[in-house]
């Protein structure tokens, strides 16, 4: 998932097709010089479709889609033959998908599942052909319904990650190395603040076959729920995660100060993140000796279950995946 393939922002006008016109037509065959209505329907336009699809992780592919635009339907022929249908327009795009509309922000529906299809917007309904009219007062009706017309709005498309585990920390906290060290995702790495730049997510291999999915979130910074730093723009991928990890570095000035900077980013964000079960990592141990870890100890929250760990060295980092596969399976 490279920088600049990862998109998870899309605005387009999203256009559904109108209906097509009932027919207004009347049965004439040689024997039956005056034969009643027989006009058929319209058919119904396009729509425009959400379709989930697991084996894509971006919405790059319709980051150049500015329009997208559903056939109409066609109108209704005698004999009461109906009118074809507009073809639907199915887009793919990756599980964890908002859909939302532009103007008004209002939230439309997710996609959270392999396959899953949910209408954007609707196509216009087609009209009645002349056939529905005849009465027995008005035994030759001379109209039918014209088609329903297509919808024209502009959507927004947001992506927020689904990943099991939800790295949580300030620029350089060692995230990406813990990423890299422990799956197979390569992310930049770097000794300095915003390596990372975009999300980038990683299958963690656990025993007896078993995984489960990590994601690496670009570094919060103070004031990063006000738009400071990268800003609301990754904060939204931490509310799909089950288990949030948060990492301090060994050699910060407070580790209870940052964790709680950490926890105030994200609970002016999104108060409900402070629902979702909790696990601290601090990172960069491996030149700590047990003496510093036990006086270090006194300084993280009593009920965060905590461990010290070095992606660098390797220490503590199986036992940082059982603890991670047995939160995530407890929650």
């Amino acid at each position: 998932m490279a920088e600049s393939n990862f998109i998870d922002y899309v605005k387009f006008c999203s256009r559904s097709g109108a209906g097509g016109a009932g027919s207004v037509h009347f049965r004439r065959e040689k024997h039956v010089p005056k034969g009643g209505p027989d006009g058929g329907d319209g058919g119904r336009g396009g729509h425009i479709i959400l379709r989930g699809n697991a084996q894509l992780w971006t919405l790059l592919h319709l980051k150049y889609k500015k329009h997208v635009i559903a056939e109409n339907g066609k109108g209704g022929e005698g004999g009461r033959r109906k009118g074809r249908d507009g073809n639907d327009v199915i887009l793919e795009v990756p599980l964890g998908t908002v859909a939302k509309d532009a103007e008004t922000g209002e939230l439309r529906f997710e996609i959270t599942e392999d396959g899953q299809e949910v209408i954007l917007t609707s196509g216009g309904r087609g009209g009645l052909g002349n056939d529905h009219f005849k009465t027995s007062t008005n035994q030759a009706p001379h109209f039918a319904q014209p088609g329903e017309p297509g919808i024209e709005e502009w959507i927004i498309l947001e992506l927020k990650l689904l990943a099991d585990v939800g790295l949580v920390g300030f620029p350089n906290a060692g995230k990406s190395t813990l990423l890299s060290s422990i799956s197979a995702a390569k992310p930049e790495i770097g000794d300095y603040p915003f390596t990372t730049l975009v999300p980038n997510l990683g299958v963690i291999p656990y025993r007896d076959e078993k995984s489960f999915v990590m994601a690496d979130i670009p570094g919060i910074i103070e004031g990063a729920s006000e738009g400071r730093g990268l800003g609301l723009r990754f904060l939204r991928h931490i509310e799909r995660n089950s288990i949030l990890l948060f990492m301090i570095p060994s050699d910060a000035d407070s580790i209870s100060g940052q964790y709680k900077i950490l926890l105030g980013e994200l609970q002016k964000y999104n108060p409900e993140l402070l629902d979702k079960k909790r696990l601290l990592a601090i990172s960069k141990s491996d030149m700590l000796d047990m003496e510093l870890m036990e006086e270090m100890k006194k300084d993280i929250p009593k009920d965060l279950p905590s461990i010290f760990i070095s992606s660098v060295s390797g220490y503590n980092l199986d036992k940082l995946k059982d603890m991670l596969w047995q939160a995530i399976n407890m929650s």
